[in-house]
């Protein structure tokens, strides 16, 4: 005897309301770390109240560190 699935029903899924339409964005700002650094080989860079530090590593890779 074959027999077919059951088809049960689903509630339908809530719709989110429509966002609002995103505005243009703007392109994201880029540094060089020659214009960054201004030949240093470390920055302080505050954000929040703390005080990051961004390092060039002797294998020329950054490092952010706070």
């Amino acid at each position: 005897m074959h027999t077919s699935p059951a088809t049960a029903s689903k509630p339908a899924a809530a719709v989110a309301p429509a966002a609002a339409a995103p505005q243009a964005s703007q392109p994201v700002r880029r540094f060089t770390t020659a214009g960054l650094m201004q030949d240093q080989r470390e920055v302080e860079i505050e954000h929040a109240g703390r005080i990051y530090r961004l390092r060039i590593t002797q294998l020329n890779k950054l490092i952010l560190t706070a």
